[in-house]
């Protein structure tokens, strides 16, 4: 259903299913194509009340038709992430697209996501199918263990997935080294077994600063 038509165009080939996406994302099609605008952060009443609380700003389309449908997002990496019933954790503004039929809400994360005013909360999606994320850059896939966590910059973080734990640690970020930080600066920490997609540039943050 999902295939990359070059490195940064995803191409999904529907057959009146449907597929969930970032709104506006959508660069053509053809067939024949229903768009919907769903509302971001998760689903139901739990979903609304996050939504209002953090003021989570991920609003998503569902595209639903027979034909094949095209999305980009200014020209980001897209990087393919095949789900078997586990969970994904992904930044709202790294997310693409996901099957339909995957389920999509909201996770705590505490003190990264306010520091980067996106709310406290990252995007979960969970269920057996495809997701689309994007990265700035070619994302690299890291490894975590438990003989080996991994500390990662806030900035270049994207998504992670597999029983990991995360913790916050001060530290200094790239941008530190720059001139460009202020204030106390942290890391987030993994550790456990799983892997973690990070991107060889950072996104605008207040400096990952706490």
């Amino acid at each position: 259903m999902f295939r990359l038509q070059s490195s940064k165009v995803l191409a999904v080939d529907m057959t009146g299913d449907a597929v969930k996406a970032k709104n506006g994302s959508m660069v053509a099609y053809d067939g024949e194509m229903a768009f919907k605008k769903l509302s971001g952060g998760g689903e139901g009443l739990r979903g609304m009340v996050t939504r209002r609380l953090t003021g989570e700003q991920m609003t998503l389309m569902e595209v639903k038709g027979h034909g094949t449908c095209f999305f980009a997002d200014r020209a980001s990496e897209i990087n393919l992430v095949g789900l078997q019933g586990e969970k994904l954790f992904v930044e709202s503004s790294n997310l693409l697209a996901t099957d339909g039929g995957l389920r999509t809400g909201t996770s705590f994360t505490g003190l990264r996501g306010a520091s980067q005013g996106n709310g406290l909360f990252t995007t979960t999606i969970e269920g057996h199918g495809q997701a689309a994320i994007m990265s700035d850059g070619p994302a690299v896939l890291l490894r975590v263990s438990p003989q080996y966590p991994l500390t990662v910059d806030p900035g270049a973080y994207v998504a992670h997935q597999g029983n990991l734990r995360q913790s916050f640690q001060s530290g200094v970020t790239f941008r530190t080294f720059a001139g460009e930080g202020g204030g106390e600066a942290f890391q987030i920490r993994f550790e456990g077994d799983g892997l973690v997609y990070v991107q060889p540039s950072e996104r605008n943050t207040i400096a990952g600063d706490v």
